[in-house]
């Protein structure tokens, strides 16, 4: 038997897959990524600081899901989801790839050092990669949208 690749499988399993594109679904995350952001720095002068480093990631991973929406792709995977960022649309995926594993640590283990300065720096690099994000959200277009979703279909065949 065959191996399915991870993208595969979770495509088989409807996990990952074509849909709709959808304005309305890609507007509701890009709020969902500014309200989460805007809560990691209250939590950060509040000292919650495991918290400020969790929402800080989700801000990065809404405006993912926001162009994947744009672009008619659903990820119910966060690993897909970022490994998706940079094989489809070739977008460096360095920056949340380390958010993501700082999330993990920070909110699942009790053995971690963690100083309001490394938040705020966490932060900080959320807000440029979202910055960018929102760019390249706002200037896609529809042949690189068609190009991403062919892609997809390339990258998750079995």
């Amino acid at each position: 038997m065959i191996k399915l690749s991870f993208l595969a499988n979770l495509r088989r399993k409807e996990v990952i897959g074509l849909v709709e594109l959808s304005e309305e679904i890609k507007q509701s995350y890009i709020e969902k990524s500014a309200s989460n952001i805007d809560s990691a720095k209250i939590l950060l002068k509040n000292n919650k600081l495991e918290e400020s480093v969790a929402l800080s990631y989700y801000s990065m991973y809404h405006l993912i899901t926001a162009l994947f929406y744009k672009a008619g792709i659903k990820s119910e995977n966060h690993n897909a989801t970022i490994q998706m960022l940079k094989d489809i649309f070739e977008i460096d995926n360095k920056e949340i790839t380390f958010a993501k594993k700082e999330r993990l640590d920070k909110q699942y283990y009790v053995n971690f050092k963690i100083s309001k300065e490394d938040v705020a720096e966490a932060i900080k690099k959320a807000e440029i990669f979202n910055s960018f994000m929102h760019d390249f959200i706002s200037k896609i277009t529809n042949e690189r949208i068609s190009k991403a979703r062919a892609k997809f279909i390339i990258l998750t065949k079995s």
